[in-house]
């Protein structure tokens, strides 16, 4: 089998070695080269066709996120970022996600780069996914023209919540999604994997781009209020209970489900027992299957279930297995997510 031809570009001669040493060690990966600027990178891209392209954020003559920008809308490929876990590291990131990466692995500080290696299996397996990402879906090109508000009936009391997860290519996939929705929602929760350190911003930026008021649940507990979205933070489960006549959502500290913490099925599972069938699901773009058995429960119990379409998914695992099981009442393109929601929200759909 024809293996996935990678370029690793990154200043440090040590992480350019280790990250080297680390792909090909599967025998389905192989490093074609390596750059230690983007300017070399440009030149070796145009010499080796790689299939995957590792970057680093912070390099001298010009920074990962520039030269992202610039190659995807000249030669869009599949981009894996390697991002340093603070806070600048952090809004990097998702600025490079937005510009159309697939997605991103940590890069510890020089003196713990065994960090790496010990993460060897998921650096591997992001790369391949990397490799048969959709990779224009995030990206400037797949977005629509226009995109106008839409609108909700004043009166959707039948509906309690809407839960929405989601994985990789999730930060842009979210963000339209909420950018398109009035203000006068329901209580939204949210469920993207990504990283503790990058929750926070992630969050800021969802409340920076949408009428409705988001925020990352910090406090272990909150009500959930109407016209406001509640973020599960990137290390614990988020899950909604009942007390009295009220609806909170709260922070759940259990292990990780399906390797993710927080995990879209702990959240699904909880909207099924606690709110039945007035409540929304939703499952967009991502790897693996975390989601669609919660999103099953949910349908089962009469709430109202959307996936994401193959066609506008950077990775259509998590909503094609939704699909595959008959858990989704409806299979749409992202652009069509938001309308499909306040359409539920009405009392005749």
């Amino acid at each position: 089998m024809k293996k996935i031809k990678v370029l690793v570009v990154d200043d440090s001669p040590v992480y350019r070695a280790l990250l080297s040493e680390l792909i090909n060690s599967d025998p389905d990966l192989e490093v074609v080269a390596t750059a230690e600027d983007p300017l070399e990178a440009r030149e070796l891209i145009k010499v080796h066709n790689p299939d995957v392209l590792t970057l680093d954020i912070e390099m001298p003559k010009m920074n990962g996120v520039q030269f992202l920008k610039n190659l995807m809308r000249l030669r869009p490929m599949p981009v894996v970022m390697i991002s340093t876990l603070t806070q600048h590291g952090a809004e990097a990131t998702l600025a490079a996600l937005e510009y159309g990466a697939v997605d991103y692995f940590p890069k510890p500080s020089v003196d713990r780069t065994g960090e790496i290696a010990s993460d060897k299996k998921r650096v591997i397996e992001k790369i391949k996914m990397a490799a048969g990402a959709n990779v224009t879906s995030g990206t400037a090109v797949a977005k629509p023209k226009t995109q106008s508000k839409l609108s909700v009936p004043k009166h959707n009391d039948h509906i309690e919540v809407v839960a929405i997860g989601a994985s990789t290519g999730g930060t842009e996939a979210v963000k339209q999604v909420l950018s398109m929705l009035p203000a006068n929602m329901p209580p939204i929760i949210i469920t993207q994997h990504i990283s503790a350190m990058f929750s926070t911003s992630f969050a800021q930026r969802l409340n920076e781009n949408s009428d409705i008021q988001v925020k990352e649940l910090s406090a272990n507990r909150a009500p959930l209020v109407a016209g406001c979205a509640y973020l599960a933070p990137g290390d614990k489960h988020l899950v909604v209970v009942r007390r009295g006549a009220h609806l909170y959502c709260q922070l759940d500290d259990r292990p990780a489900v399906n390797r993710h913490k927080p995990s879209v099925d702990v959240m699904f599972d909880t909207v099924a027992e606690t709110v039945g069938d007035k409540a929304i699901g939703v499952i967009l773009t991502g790897m693996g299957q975390d989601g669609a058995k919660g999103m099953l429960r949910m349908k089962e119990l009469g709430a109202k279930t959307i996936a994401q379409d193959q066609a506008s998914s950077v990775v259509w695992g998590m909503p094609r297995v939704a699909a595959e099981m008959g858990a989704a009442l409806s299979v749409v393109d992202l652009h069509s997510v938001a309308g499909k929601i306040c359409h539920y929200l009405s009392p005749d759909s």
